[in-house]
């Protein structure tokens, strides 16, 4: 993507006054910037809507003043979508905007400028499987568990899903779809062998489908891994999958096919892969259970709410912000992602 307008203003030169060529490639330059500070190599897909646009965001047509401002009004509100349950962690789905605390960079937001249940935004979901050897006693029932997950959460003309299996290498075996079929297909492809490269899946999937999904409408966007957390493949690393993700404001959601019994080093990944973004890591110990985890994400994501607002002191400067939302009714937990990258500008 070319960013500086260079092109653009070589070609108007020919034909239009000078004045006119600066103002053309100014305007051409200011509606192609992405709305995501995008610093690695791989980031370099079409800009999409941040976390931090607003699902009311003008266009440049709805906007009389020219582009500046709509730009403007992109890079300085933040879209958060997240959970609260009580001490038994059943879903609490009937709190108003004045039961939380919100803090944005340690300091409250300047202003609320929405506040809403969701329990009905379409859903955009990758569904990534460990395909690797240390996967093959489960890898049948995964894939029907994870078929009859499909085709539970897709629903036709409203929401899709993209399936990859991945050990060393990642493989996209159906794409963005509303087909369950199709999915379904997709995931009875897979076959399991090899090593695994777990962090590579989530970083190449985040980047080179969620970071490009535009959704006209405001979506959620999730990933379900199903994988046992061992990684020793990857070219990225755990912190880069995580950064990736926060960047495509992705959930993830973690299903681990370790049916030991014991916490190994993979359980912890699986947790930190899931808590980083908002989303939650299920152990299942049967193979029944792993059913159980595909109905409990499927519930959460339907369970959600979202808060738009403006932060405080804010600067386009591309640097991490943390995010903090608690409840103030006692006993109530609340689970959202822990920051977002300011874009650069």
């Amino acid at each position: 993507m070319d960013l500086s307008g260079t092109k653009y203003t070589k070609s108007a030169g020919r034909l239009l006054p000078l004045v006119a060529a600066f103002a053309l490639a100014c305007t051409l330059s200011l509606s192609s910037l992405p709305a995501l500070a995008q610093s690695d190599a791989y980031a370099t897909g079409a800009p999409t809507l941040s976390a931090y646009s607003s699902p009311s965001a003008a266009t440049a047509e709805d906007d009389p003043q020219g582009s500046l401002l709509t730009i403007r009004k992109r890079v300085d509100e933040v879209n958060v979508l997240f959970i609260a349950t009580d001490k038994h962690g059943k879903f609490v789905r009937d709190l108003n905007q004045t039961d939380f605390a919100i803090l944005d960079d340690h300091k409250p937001p300047q202003s609320i400028l929405n506040f809403r249940r969701e329990t009905d935004l379409p859903l955009h979901l990758g569904l990534l499987i460990d395909v690797s050897g240390s996967v093959h006693g489960r890898f049948d029932f995964e894939q029907n568990a994870a078929i009859s997950f499909l085709q539970h959460s897709v629903r036709v003309g409203f929401d899709k899903a993209f399936v990859v299996g991945f050990n060393t290498q990642s493989q996209m075996s159906q794409d963005f779809t509303d087909n369950v079929e199709l999915l379904s297909a997709g995931v009875h492809k897979l076959q399991d062998g090899g090593g695994t490269a777990l962090y590579d899946a989530i970083y190449r999937a985040c980047k080179e489908k969620f970071l490009k999904d535009r959704p006209e409408h405001p979506a959620r966007k999730a990933i379900v891994v199903v994988s046992d957390g061992e990684d020793n493949q990857s070219e990225y690393s755990r912190a880069q999958a995580i950064e990736m993700a926060q960047r495509a404001e992705v959930i993830i959601y973690a299903i681990s096919t370790d049916d030991s019994g014991l916490v190994l080093r993979g359980d912890k990944v699986l947790e930190q892969l899931s808590e980083a973004t908002g989303g939650r890591a299920f152990f299942p110990f049967k193979m029944k259970d792993i059913t159980r985890s595909f109905a409990a994400i499927e519930d959460e994501l339907r369970s959600q709410y979202v808060v738009s607002y403006k932060p405080a002191d804010f600067d386009a400067d591309g640097r991490y912000r943390s995010i903090e939302i608690s409840a103030l009714k006692k006993d109530l937990q609340v689970r959202a992602r822990k920051g977002y990258f300011a874009p650069q500008q």
